[in-house]
């Protein structure tokens, strides 16, 4: 390694070191790569690393066996692809940061006479449009209230109708399409809406006065559902007595490093009211820094799909590759971007409210007993797994084979993340390794967790490291499976032990362990899940199987079928010259007269 580091070019790029296995530690960008390397080492009288290093860099550079670099043209381009490889390949001594959802903002089209509030996640074309937010959480039922509230128009449809409708009659529409209200009177209640989404009291007022109104008319769907929306409005933001410049738009970006984890608090203010805030967790690493740490935070969060941008971003602490991301968001928005640090008066009072608020977020999250802590502890995981994925396949004699990942993130199910797989191997290994490659397929769009949990014994165990190996990912692995008795594991409640493979060897678990107890509950939600899909498919196929029957089909010609073109669907769309060189001419005739 010691030449590599000697021979490096000046260029800008990033760099990589692995461990003795071909493990990623770490990655890392460089304005000039030969100084940059070359200061974390020592190179006489020993190629060593150097000691005024943080203690744990120096732990990485003692791991590490092997120095890769890339070559690109610009610090920004490096900068860019560092963010990049750390998202999607995870690395030992990096910091990761959980992935940033992109939060929706409410948008209006004003070159229209009778203008519409819409929500959108994305960019919108057009000339005339006015966004606000972000709103991490409640935008759906602000957007609700303001239809709620002011007599606006409620559907898209309702201009192309061109007569009065219900929402008239209810007075929830002044009846533009009718022309009953002209565009100036429709104007003054479109700004009434607008100062309503950025100060809400006035509106919150009317929502609470309309749900107690029907409530008394013992309208108690309707009045549940208003107070619903209240209680989504309300938790928008953070309160604040903080006087700003009324016209003055923030974004507030606050990280604070604990124990066990670090936490980031997003603040967002517009027209000098704090209108949505937000916060995750992040796991703990073995090298937490901040600049890493802000500038993986503000490049995630700033994609190219946002629809706005301030012009100032204000961080609670200042971080050397500042002003190279400030130069990265603005080439990225064509637009000046400064992201500041200030010291003192009004804005430095929104930064120690972030600051404050992280605090709080840390004492609650490291007050509770957290399992994932002490599964972490026993089997010497490379950290804390806040967001676990668990695999399972089910399938009969090899029909319907199908398998199912669910997902634990921060101690709940996050359900919206399972995903099911029609697989096409016969053979158990076989068909686990079909869907873990899949899933290692879309780390880049979806990063891996923290952790995986596989139904299955030191096989599968091996063959996920393997993968993981392969992929260049960092992760840690355990799969559980029955002892086997008698040359068999038997899944008879009572027979047999669960075993749990990992890494760090085989361990066994007494039956009223509680991180025992933890793990058996991913893997039977991740069981259940899947052989929910394996009986509905079951379902569906035996339904088709009767219905080629009754057309004159045999079952040995059906399966012969499905093992060539593996599902009914293929079947379906195949030529018919396919379906007669697999059977004969006669049932390819009945297929494809049954499905045109």
């Amino acid at each position: 390694m010691q030449s590599v580091v000697q021979d490096l070019p000046s260029s800008a790029g990033i760099y990589q070191y692995f461990d003795s296995t071909g493990k990623l530690l770490y990655v890392g960008k460089a304005k000039n790569l030969k100084h940059r390397v070359k200061s974390y080492w020592r190179f006489t009288p020993e190629f060593r690393p150097n000691p005024t290093q943080n203690p744990r860099i120096i732990k990485m550079l003692q791991e590490a066996v092997r120095l890769e670099y890339i070559v690109v043209q610009t610090e920004n381009d490096a900068l860019i692809l560092e963010n990049s490889l750390i998202k999607q390949l995870k690395p030992k001594y990096n910091i990761l940061l959980r992935d940033d959802k992109t939060y929706p903002y409410i948008y209006i089209d004003e070159s229209l006479d009778y203008p519409r509030f819409e929500i959108t996640r994305k960019v919108i074309k057009g000339k005339d449009l006015t966004y606000y937010g972000p709103f991490p959480t409640g935008g759906r039922a602000l957007l609700d209230a303001l239809y709620e509230v002011y007599p606006l128009i409620q559907r898209k449809s309702c201009l192309r109708e061109g007569k009065a409708c219900l929402f008239y009659q209810i007075k929830k529409c002044l009846a533009p399409c009718e022309g009953k209200v002209s565009p100036k009177d429709y104007q003054e209640i479109v700004t009434q809406a607008k100062t309503s989404i950025v100060k809400r009291k006035n509106l919150l007022c009317v929502l609470r006065q309309k749900m107690t109104d029907l409530a008394v008319q013992e309208r108690y769907e309707e009045a549940g559902n208003i107070r619903d929306n209240i209680a989504a409005i309300s938790s928008l933001s953070i309160s604040s007595n903080i006087d700003m410049a009324k016209e003055l738009n923030l974004d507030i970006f606050a990280i604070q490093n604990g124990d066990e984890r670090g936490v980031i608090v997003k603040l967002f203010m517009r027209e000098g009211k704090i209108i949505s805030s937000s916060y995750s967790y992040f796991r703990h690493t073995h090298i937490f820094d901040e600049n890493e740490a802000y500038r993986q935070a503000l490049l995630e969060f700033y994609t190219i799909d946002v629809p706005n941008i301030s012009k100032q971003i204000l961080t609670a602490h200042s971080f050397e590759d500042s002003k190279q991301v400030a130069l990265s968001l603005g080439t990225r928005f064509h637009k000046k971007v400064d992201v500041l640090t200030p010291l003192r008066g009004p804005k430095a009072k929104l930064i120690a409210l972030a600051l404050q608020n992280c605090t709080e977020l840390l004492r609650k999250k490291e007050s509770d007993t957290i399992m994932e802590q002490k599964i972490a502890d026993l089997f010497d995981l490379g950290s804390i797994p806040y967001r676990i994925e668990t695999f399972d396949n089910s399938h009969l004699m090899g029909a319907a084979t199908v398998g199912g990942m669910v997902v634990w993130d921060e101690g709940n199910w996050d359900k919206k993340s399972y995903r099911r797989y029609e697989l096409h191997v016969q053979d158990e290994y076989g068909q686990m390794k079909e869907m873990l490659s899949r899933r290692i397929e879309r780390f880049e769009a979806s990063p891996a967790p923290d952790l995986w949990i596989l139904d299955g014994g030191q096989a599968n165990l091996n063959l996920a490291k393997s993968l993981l190996e392969k992929a260049q990912v960092n992760l840690d692995v355990i799969a559980i499976a029955k002892e086997k008795l008698d040359a068999k594991a038997h899944r008879a409640k009572g027979a047999a032990k669960d075993m749990l493979y990992t890494s760090s060897g085989l361990f066994e678990l007494k039956p009223n362990d509680k991180r025992l107890h933890w793990i058996q509950r991913q893997r039977d939600e991740a069981h259940r899940y899947a052989i929910t899909y394996h009986q509905n498919k079951k379902r569906k196929d035996d339904t088709q199987i009767s219905l080629l029957c009754k057309k004159g089909i045999g079952k040995a010609t059906i399966k012969k079928l499905i093992d060539y073109f593996g599902t009914f669907e293929a079947i379906e769309h195949a030529s018919e010259e396919e379906l007669e060189k697999i059977t004969n001419k006669k049932i390819s005739s009945i297929l494809k007269k049954d499905t045109d």
